[in-house]
């Protein structure tokens, strides 16, 4: 694993608008309160990552993951990886402070508390892109697919603790998962991603690559973000 720091500095306003469902034009006491959260998010954020490139084998029934107990079920991950030689596993979160004043905002202003969680999807997602940058310098002879995420399709959210724990997440990073497969830090993101050394089918980014998939106002109304 290439071992770099990875730094937000700014979050996306037409990112956040567009998951607001809030539209480009706005009045001032809606960007005035999109600018106090976001200095609120970048105070506080402390991103961090963890992935490792593992060999797999397919099975009739699933997919191993080469050298662990790790196993993955599903059609959709097996479509996921199909052609691939590797599976990357990785993850990353943006710290507990984050929960700690979306949970504070909660309590007092709803509005603010939406902001905030909207925020903080986008910075991870952000934090998720630059680590798929990372992977993309040190595996160039690969073609790589996009992310995909445990909890999407008939990819199970189950597998969440043993994945963490193959990666050794909670002590790298203090990355864990409770007993319903709630990831603490909250704002944190698992994702498979595909290696082939031959090129990939071009597939259509969907929810399970999208860290904004929690608190996507599209997503609620079983409306698509994208055409």
């Amino acid at each position: 694993m290439i071992s770099k720091t990875i730094e937000v500095t700014s979050l996306n306003r037409e990112e956040t608008l567009r998951y607001l469902q809030c539209g480009s034009v706005i009045n001032d006491d809606i960007s005035s309160l999109i600018d106090i959260c976001e200095a609120q998010i970048l105070k506080v954020i402390q991103p961090r990552y963890i992935y490792q490139a593992f060999n797999i084998i397919v099975l009739e029934d699933c997919i191993s993951v080469d050298g662990t107990s790790l196993k993955f079920y599903g059609k959709d991950i097996k479509n996921h990886l199909k052609g691939c030689d590797k599976a990357i596993l990785m993850c990353a979160t943006i710290s507990s402070g984050v929960d700690r004043i979306i949970r504070m905002a909660e309590i007092s202003d709803m509005a603010q508390a939406l902001i905030l969680d909207v925020l903080s999807s986008v910075a991870i997602e952000n934090v998720c892109n630059q680590v798929d940058g990372i992977i993309n310098e040190e595996y160039p002879q690969y073609y790589q697919t996009w992310r995909f995420s445990a909890g999407y399709g008939d990819f199970p959210i189950d597998i969440q603790r043993d994945f963490l724990n193959v990666l050794n997440a909670p002590k790298k990073i203090g990355l864990c998962v409770t007993d319903t497969n709630i990831m603490t830090p909250r704002k944190s993101v698992t994702a498979v991603m595909g290696l082939s050394t031959t090129p990939i089918e071009k597939k259509r980014l969907g929810c399970a690559s999208c860290s904004m998939r929690e608190v996507c106002q599209y997503r609620a109304k079983n409306l698509k973000c994208t055409d």
